[in-house]
């Protein structure tokens, strides 16, 4: 939050710490056991990734159920299913739909989407550094009230992280507007370097960059998908499909005064602790759900070919994996299925109870429907 000086309480705020990042040293005794946890752990979901056929198609709802945690973290409360009709209405070639959907729930749409650049980006050569930061920060904002706190740009002025409000209450200052852009200059040249374990540059980058809160706004957000982008980037995941918002939700109070106490206390190990008991807990929840979707997929797809009766049912089956939510001419234009094979699909899905219509066709408005199979698994994990 960027606020007057007079109306807040700095009363017990911490400083940002000033020429102490990169910690010279960590207590290794202290981090052995986290470090051969976390990584045993992300081992074993990575194998799982890699047996998957298409993890892009099979995962793809978790990366929106990731925006949705993430965002709720900074107040934005929206729901997956919104998130994801907003989605279906936008790929259907709706030009209003940002601005008939709730700023919430675009706020958190674009989150997916700014993820899925960056990541895109990577794919193509892109190394972690200023330019894909504020690249992943212009989309997050471009739209809404985000459009009004300089996407893509960092901030002017100080920034302040705590209790918004009448009485707002500060708990951590950042670093000042004036030394951010060395702060940041310093923070990819550590990403780039050869010094500690990929794991431990993860957790120390992470934390780095809360501290420095180079954004006006969406500070967080950007912040937790450099944690996906700097696991596949270091090689501990093979593709970008990891997903931690959901340990920090739960723990946010402790997540805060790890933070906190880094800057206090040079607690840069216990922080790097804490950081990789995350990581090993979302990544066995992360098994969990995968699992959960892939038994989902290899059961659908012999009922599928049972109910559709045709070379055409794994296409099928995998535009709704990656679309759970979907408008009908989206899927019969976009699915790879000739279009008058896929009107049939969607009539022979719906009588068989696969997917269900959640509003009819209305004048150009095609069909809405949802493949309630794959919603339950994402939702219960949010």
């Amino acid at each position: 939050m960027s606020l007057p000086l007079a109306s807040i309480d700095l009363s017990d705020a911490v400083e940002y710490h000033y020429g102490d990042f990169p910690p010279e040293k960590l207590d290794l005794e202290l981090l052995l056991k986290p470090i051969t946890d976390a990584t045993a752990s992300l081992s074993r979901y990575d194998e799982m990734l890699r047996n998957m056929l298409n993890s892009e198609v099979l995962l793809g709802p978790l990366r929106r159920r990731d925006a949705v945690v993430s965002s709720r973290m900074e107040g934005t409360i929206s729901t997956l299913d919104e998130i994801l009709q907003l989605e279906a209405d936008e790929d259907a070639g709706d030009r209003d739909a940002r601005r008939n959907a709730r700023s919430e729930t675009v706020e958190v749409f674009l989150y997916a989407r700014a993820l899925k650049a960056a990541q895109d980006r990577l794919s193509e050569g892109a190394s972690i550094s200023d330019w894909l930061v504020r690249g992943a920060h212009q989309t997050l904002l471009a739209f809404g009230r985000g459009a009004q706190k300089s996407p893509g740009q960092y901030k002017t002025e100080q920034n302040y992280i705590g209790e918004r409000g009448r009485n707002a209450k500060v708990s951590f200052i950042p670093v000042s507007h004036d030394h951010l852009q060395q702060g940041m200059d310093t923070l990819f040249e550590f990403i780039d370097a050869d010094v500690h374990i990929p794991i431990l540059r993860t957790a120390l980058a992470h934390i780095e960059f809360e501290a420095l809160h180079p954004f006006e706004d969406g500070n967080g957000r950007v912040g937790r998908m450099l944690i996906t982008l700097l696991l596949w980037h270091y090689g501990l995941i093979s593709q970008p499909h990891f997903f931690v918002s959901g340990y920090f939700e739960q723990n946010k109070d402790e997540y805060i005064e790890r933070m906190r106490r880094v800057s206090s206390h040079h607690e840069w190990s216990e922080w790097c602790a804490f950081f990789l008991g995350g990581l090993e807990a979302q990544a066995e929840e992360n098994i969990k759900i995968a699992e959960a979707i892939q038994t989902l997929y290899a059961d659908m797809k012999d009922r599928f070919q049972q109910v559709l009766s045709s070379q055409w049912s794994n296409h099928a089956l995998d535009f709704i994996f990656a679309n759970p939510v979907f408008r009908n001419n989206r899927f019969t234009s976009a699915s790879g299925i000739p279009a008058p094979t896929a009107h049939r699909f969607t009539n022979k899905l719906q009588k068989s109870r696969f997917i269900q219509e959640l509003q009819p066709a209305s004048g150009r408005r095609a069909a809405l429907y949802s493949f309630e199979p794959l919603l339950r698994i994402v939702r219960e994990s949010s």
